[in-house]
Formats: structure tokens, sequence, C-alpha cells
């Protein structure tokens, strides 16, 4: 399989990497090379106390509407706190991602994917009436090729798709009222509950199987590689088997309705050729439903297959891999910016610093990424490590730095 990555916000290095790279580089020497890694060390330390803070809202938000809950509720939520609670865990959590750098995927995309056919040779539908609300969201964007085979082996198609590293989604089910309006009775989850789950490696046509409320349908070729021997085998067992079977079934519904006057004798032996017959028929209709049914498990052990090793995480233990991805690029962005501008020496244009980084890193590692100067920018100054005059950016020198994040660490307490 060949991948190509698209150009994205994502800096598809860990943040140790990052730091070793700058190391490495031979900008900084002796004691400036000490207070950068005390600098980057302070910074790790502060992230992640911030964002140890956003994981505690978001699982408060949660809480009420969590339906992996395993604590007891001492504190009764009433349903308008209920709503309060989810708006603000929606907001916190658009929030978070865009600080891990995930993309939110649009209707348009949702539709796009609805219709592309998928890769996993099964067709899928989802009812979209079942949900209140729903939200996707993406990282990591590459274009693959694969070769699908087809026809045993005699078709092979070299085919090209968009396919997304992480993948988070968002589903709220509608209340109990809508379902029972519906007559649905029997099911699988828990009216008015939420759920979040993150996956990897999904191809953007196979969005819909993320739903958990898919369902396996049989495409046209399916349908025809199951009727068409089956008819054909019906016309050979009702040529070959059930011709006396016929003949007399035929005279006994003729008699009946005063077609033939000439009553039929049923002996014995006609009484075992209709039971034969019979029994010739169900056998031959048996195995067609089970072929049917056999070919539909296939198909849904397919999808869960592919479900299985796809799935990362679900529900809360979604905000800790999301709050653990956030701390990286929000460090690697603030890192590499620091970096660059005390590599510089000079005051620098966000244009320039921009172009930099992004140069850097497809000079020296052959990968393109769209790096989020403003907002790499914006942190620097809400840290005091920069000052602006006049659209330019300067580094403030590194013990200066060093001396300021320690007294924002001291501050939290």
């Amino acid at each position: 399989m060949t991948r190509l990555y698209s150009k994205q916000r994502f800096i598809p290095f860990q943040k140790t990497d990052i730091i070793t790279l700058c190391q490495q580089e031979g900008s900084l020497q002796g004691d400036d090379l000490t207070h950068f890694n005390a600098v980057c060390e302070r910074l790790n330390s502060l992230y992640h106390f911030q964002f140890h803070r956003n994981l505690e809202a978001l699982k408060h938000s949660y809480a009420p509407i969590n339906p992996d809950a395993d604590t007891h509720v001492i504190f009764p939520v009433s349903e308008t706190e209920k709503q309060q609670r989810e708006t603000q865990l929606i907001t916190e959590l658009k929030a978070l991602l865009n600080a891990a750098n995930f993309e939110e995927i649009t209707q348009a995309d949702l539709d796009r994917a609805l219709q592309e056919e998928s890769l996993f040779k099964i067709r899928l539908q989802v009812d979209f009436n079942d949900f209140e609300q729903v939200l996707f969201f993406r990282r990591g964007e590459t274009t693959n090729q694969e070769t699908l085979v087809k026809w045993f082996g005699l078709s092979k198609k070299p085919i090209t798709f968009k396919n997304y590293e992480r993948v988070v989604i968002y589903v709220k089910y509608k209340d109990q009222h809508y379902f029972d309006q519906q007559g649905r009775k029997q099911l699988f989850f828990t009216p008015g509950s939420t759920l979040i789950k993150l996956f990897q490696d999904v191809p953007s046509a196979d969005l819909e199987m993320l739903f958990p409320n898919t369902k396996v349908r049989m495409k046209t070729i399916d349908k025809v590689m199951i009727g068409v021997p089956a008819a054909i085998g019906g016309i050979v067992m009702l040529a070959t088997k059930l011709g006396t079977t016929l003949l007399l079934t035929g005279a006994l519904f003729a008699f009946w309705f005063g077609m033939r006057d000439e009553p039929v004798v049923l002996d014995q032996q006609s009484l075992l050729a209709l039971a034969a017959g019979f029994g010739t028929l169900g056998g031959f209709l048996w195995k067609q439903f089970n072929n049917f049914k056999n070919r539909q498990i296939k198909f849904m052990k397919t999808l869960a297959d592919n479900l299985y090793f796809k799935n990362l995480d679900n529900n809360t233990g979604v905000f800790h891999r999301l709050i653990d991805a956030a701390e990286e690029e929000e460090g690697k962005e603030v890192i590499l910016a620091y970096y660059f501008l005390l590599r510089n020496g000079e005051a620098m244009t966000e244009q320039a610093l921009d172009s930099t980084i992004e140069s850097w890193f497809q000079q020296h590692h052959q990968t393109d990424i769209d790096f989020d100067v403003p907002d790499a920018v914006r942190k620097l100054t809400e840290l005091s490590m920069v000052e602006t005059h006049n659209g330019l950016i300067q580094a403030k020198p590194l013990l200066e730095v060093k001396q300021t994040l320690d007294t924002i660490w001291d501050d939290y307490f």
C-alpha cells in the first residue's frame, strides 16, 4: 500500500523527538543549551497541569450522560442542568480537539462519504433518524493506494482513496419518547445517551461504519450470486425430483376446485411420493435461506473485525487520549516557534517564522505541515516568551524565559 500525507496542522513527530532535533542542530551551545532544556521541561509541566484541569472539566460535564459510569450519584442532576452540562461538554470537546489539531468533518464530507463505494466490499445502511446530534472530527489525512481484487482474483483494480489516521465521533441518541412512537421496544442502546468514540485508519468512504446503529446490506452482485444459482437449482430440482409430486398436487387442487371430475386416489405410494417431494422442497428452501444468512453473517464479521482493530477508545477513555494528544501538539508548536526565533537571533514576521519552520520540516524530514503560526505566537505571548512590535516577533532571552515560567508555575499554587 502506498501512502501520501496531505499538508496539515498536525505535526507527525513525538515532542521528545522535536526537542532532540533542536538540540542536535548545534545552534545552541553550553549554557544556552542547558537553559533551553530547562525551558522545555517547564513548558511540559505547565501544559500537563493545564490540560489536567481540562480533563476534570470534561469528566464533570460528561458525568450525567456517561453510559459507562460505575460511580454512585450523590447529588442528583436536574434535566436543565444536564442539558447545560452537555452543551458545555461539546464546547470543551471542540476546544480540546482543536488544540490536538483535529479538523471537523463537515456534513458535505459525510454526505460524500455515504455516496462512495466501501472498500470492505459491503454495503452499509445508517438510520440517521435515531440521532439527535452527530459530530465527526479527523486528524492525519493521507492519500492511499491499494489494489482491489474481485472475481476470485480474475479482476484487479488499483484505487486511490482518502484515509484518516484518527477519527472522533460524538453521537447523541434521541430520547425514549421518539422510539416509543416508532414502536421500537428492544433497543441495544440507552435512549438519550451520548457516545464518544475514537478510531484509527478509517477510509473516508467508510465513515458510516463508525455509527453504532450501522446495518449490513447486501449489494446487488451479492444478491445475484445467491439468487441465480438458487433459481437454476430450483428449476433443475422441479424438473428432476418433483415431477411426480407436482402432478399429484395439481390433480388434487383441480379436483378440490371442481376442475376435475375424477377423484384422486391417495394410496400409500402416493402419500410417500408427496412426503418425499415436499421434504425435498423444504430442504432446498432451507439450504437457500442458510446461504443467505451465512453470507450476511460473513459481511457482519467483516464489519466487526474492522471495527475491532480500528477502535482505540470509548467515552471517558477518549478524553484521556485527546488530552495527551493536545498536550503534545501545544508543546511542539510552542517549542518549535520559540526555538526558531532564538536561532534566527533577530525579530521575524509571522510569515517568515511560518515559512522557516515549514521549510525545515520539508528539507530535513520530507514532511509537509501547515504550521499554525498565529496560534503558536499567541501562546508564546501569553507565556511572556516573546516581545512583539510593529508585526515583528522577538524571542526573549532563555534565562529570562526560564524564570518567567518558574513564576507562572509558582502562581498556580
